[in-house]
């Protein structure tokens, strides 16, 4: 009997192949680790992805969720967390889940789907030597200059636009001076605004509605 046996798992147009010991060495199910930034079709779609590829969730293998939202503080703790408890796989949703994996080991395969460039996040030192990582992206800080455009032709008089980031979000640092730039390019002003949760949006609103804009 083979030592190891194979098995892909598609998620969202990325693959990993996952190391599997043979059935009398590791009775249990292998356990994938889950650390997300946000939810929304990514738990049904890897799901979905396992199901295609033959396995079942609770039967042939076992997934363990942590979805902590803004909460990326505790994203290290929970990522060292699922090292230690030695996961078959970790698979992120969103970037600073992905740099969280990322710095917590060097050997656990990880698939990442995030909206940025993965070689400027510095998860991969290229697209053809990802190490340990791989994933999916759909370039989306890229969409935002496009988005910036758009706004422009739909309201051309305005002439002060404003932005909304999360600072504590990875990808802020990749939007902001995108979107600076294309503001630059159609002579437009932009008024730059953070927030982490609801009440900072609710706060960020009511600087934008400030009278001496």
């Amino acid at each position: 009997m083979r030592r190891r046996d194979f098995i892909k798992v598609v998620l969202g147009g990325a693959a990993v192949v996952l190391p599997l010991a043979a059935q009398s060495q590791q009775p249990a199910a292998p356990l994938i680790g889950a650390l997300f930034t946000r939810s929304g079709t990514t738990i049904p779609a890897l799901e979905q992805g396992l199901g295609q590829a033959g396995y079942v969730v609770g039967r042939d293998v076992a997934v363990e969720y942590h979805w902590l939202g803004s909460e990326y503080e505790q994203l290290g703790s929970k990522a060292a967390d699922l090292v230690w408890r030695r996961v078959a796989v970790i698979v992120t949703a969103g970037t600073d889940a992905a740099l969280a994996a990322k710095s917590a080991t060097t050997t656990i395969p990880i698939v990442f789907v995030i909206g940025a460039d993965p070689v400027k996040l510095g998860l991969v030192a290229s697209l053809d030597r990802p190490g340990n990582m791989t994933g999916y992206t759909n370039l989306s800080n890229a969409l935002q200059a496009k988005g910036l455009q758009l706004l422009h032709e739909l309201v051309p008089q305005a002439t002060l636009i404003a932005a909304l980031f999360n600072p504590y979000n990875r990808n802020a640092e990749l939007d902001t001076p995108t979107v600076q730039a294309a503001a630059d390019a159609l002579h437009l002003r932009l008024l730059v605004l953070n927030a982490r949760d609801r009440t900072g949006i609710d706060s960020a609103f009511a600087a934008a509605e400030a009278p001496w804009l």
